[in-house]
Formats: C-alpha cells, structure tokens, sequence
C-alpha cells in the first residue's frame, strides 16, 4: 500500500508493530469508543455505507458507482456523500464538473458525480441534508464506516483479497482503523475484491460472527484498445501495483511502470519527465481514472500536455451476485418507509 509502512502487510508481528503496540493500543480504544457513540442525525432516507477496516484505499470507489448502477435498477434515486480527501473544500458543497477540479473537491468526487449527485464534506450532517435538497432517495456513503454521525441503514466493507487486513493490528502498529472484532460486529456485510489467500482469515472471521460475504471483481471496462502497442503506466493511487497487474491481465504490454504516492498532485516535472520518456522508447501513455481526474484542471505547460497524451484506463465493479446486493439496498429503503 502507497505511503504505508510495509511491515503493516507482513503476515507476521515485526518488531517495529511491537513497540509501537502501546500507542496502538490507545489509539484503538479511542476508535472504539468513537464507534460505539450513539448514531447522530438520521436522514429521511436510508444511508449506505461503504467504508473498509484498514488506513488506505480497498476499492470503496468502483463500489460505491456499482452500488448506484444496482440502485438506479430497482428504481431509486442515489447521491453520493463523501470527504472529498485531497480537496480544498470545506463545504458541504455539491460537486459540479463544469466548476470543480481535484484540488478543490478531491479525485474520487469527480468520478462519483460523472454518475450520481455528489456532496462533499467533513461535516457530513449538513452534507447529508445538502444531498437531500437534490432529490435523492438514497444515501452512498463514500467512507466513515468508523465515524457515528450519521445513523447507517446498511453498512458494507470493502476487504482488498490480495492484501486482506495486513499484521491484524492498529494503527500504528498496523493498518487497522479500530479494533477487528468491534468493527465486524458494526458491519452488516463484507465485500471482498479479487482473489488472494490473505483475504481468508478475514472471511472465516465474517462467517463466524454471521456476517454475510459478497464477492467481487474489478474488470476493465474495454480490453482490445490495451493490446494494440507497448505501454508507460503510471498512477498515484494507495496499491499502484494492482492498477499494473490489472493492465497486464487485460493483455497489455506494460514497458514502463511508475509509480507515485497515493492521491499525488503531479507537478511539471513529473509531467515533462513522462512525456520525455514515452516519446524516447515510443510508447503510450496510460493511467487510472482517478488520476486522470487529478490532471483534468491542467490548462497549460507540460501537465496539459500530460493530459491530452494520456488515456484513462476505466474499471468497472461486477458483483457475483448482485440480486442480492439489490434486495440489501431495497431492504435498507424500507427501514425509513
């Protein structure tokens, strides 16, 4: 995971997760008690959640427009809620793709407006209520599974299969957000993406405490346009790596790798060094929707130039089975009919 130590996704306790377990060990119980707080606001439509256990990215995104593509299916109306991490904005501010930019809402709110109203906020009861002016019905919580307050109808977690829950410790000892065992307890259902024996600990747990598994894949959305020539692929995302190995699974030569930090602001350096180096080994340039999102306000200098040369390779969610996502989204709506 970008940006994260890497003894957080060693199977084993390190030395450094040890020492460090004091800290941990408070940190925990102050996340507990916050998720243990009573639900605050409870908006006149349900509220689904989307969120994950560990400190970093499990695929929430890609889940949360799959969420709405099935929501918009049964006949419902959705609107994303979401920090907007990485923006300027304080808000609650409704997203505009015409107005806004990354810098000032964050990547993964243009995304989530391109397919439903989106809101972005710290504060997410004036968010909510914002969302609600727009007339939605339905609720998608991009994040907060950890925070109490708004009242959840349905909360689903997202689990990465090849990284699963790392050392099973928290922060900083290891990538948990809070304690496993509480935040099992306040997950209505797991959503685990991919495939990888370092999910299966985590399942097992889910089964033993009667929380039901929805398996997943993220797929790309066109795959003959990655096989025509060689590419550069870079990407500033929490797992890079994955964003490389999914290009190679869709048949594509991928000649150069670069990876940046998670949610990087590329700068026209970055720019002109990618540029430099496609044009010298001739090769296209190709990266992830949500940092394409990110270069989307360039208007000038190589970052433009960046822009225009560069194609966004677009996923997609699939639920194995995504009947009985819907019915969890229809049986949340009738808890506040």
């Amino acid at each position: 995971m970008s940006g994260a130590p890497r003894f957080w996704w060693r199977p084993e306790r390190s030395t450094a997760a040890v020492l460090l377990w004091p800290a941990a060990k408070v940190y925990g119980q102050v996340a507990a008690w916050r998720m243990n707080r009573t639900p605050g606001f409870r908006p006149p439509a349900p509220v689904i959640c989307v969120g994950n256990f560990v400190v970093g990215g499990a695929g929430k995104t890609p889940t949360c427009l799959a969420l709405a593509r099935i929501a918009k299916g049964r006949g419902l109306k959705p609107g994303y809620l979401t920090r907007g991490y990485g923006g300027s904005a304080r808000g609650p501010l409704r997203v505009d793709l015409g107005k806004h930019d990354a810098a000032t809402v964050g990547d993964e709110p243009l995304l989530l407006a391109a397919a439903a109203p989106t809101v972005v906020g710290g504060d997410r009861i004036a968010g909510a209520r914002l969302l609600l002016e727009q007339g939605v019905d339905l609720i998608i919580m991009d994040d907060g599974f950890q925070n109490p307050s708004l009242a959840k109808d349905l909360s689903l977690v997202c689990i990465d299969a090849e990284i699963g829950i790392g050392n099973g410790m928290v922060t900083p000892s290891g990538p948990l957000r809070a304690p496993l065992a509480l935040q099992l307890r306040k997950a209505d259902a797991l959503i685990v993406i991919g495939e990888g024996e370092r999910g299966e600990p985590l399942i097992r747990a889910a089964a033993r405490a009667g929380r039901p598994v929805l398996r997943a894949a993220i797929k790309p959305a066109r795959v003959r346009e990655w096989r025509k020539e060689p590419l550069l692929a870079f990407a500033g995302i929490g797992r890079p790596e994955k964003f490389f190995a999914t290009l190679a699974a869709a048949g594509a030569t991928v000649t150069r790798k670069v990876p940046f930090p998670d949610h990087h602001r590329f700068s026209e350096s970055d720019a002109q060094t990618l540029l430099a180096r496609a044009e010298a080994e001739k090769l296209r340039l190709v990266t992830t929707e949500k940092d394409m999102a990110r270069l989307a306000g360039a208007t000038g200098g190589a970052l433009a130039q960046l822009r225009e040369k560069a194609s966004a390779f677009a996923v997609t969610l699939e639920f194995e089975n995504a009947g009985a996502v819907g019915e969890m989204i229809e049986a949340a709506a009738l808890k506040v009919r």
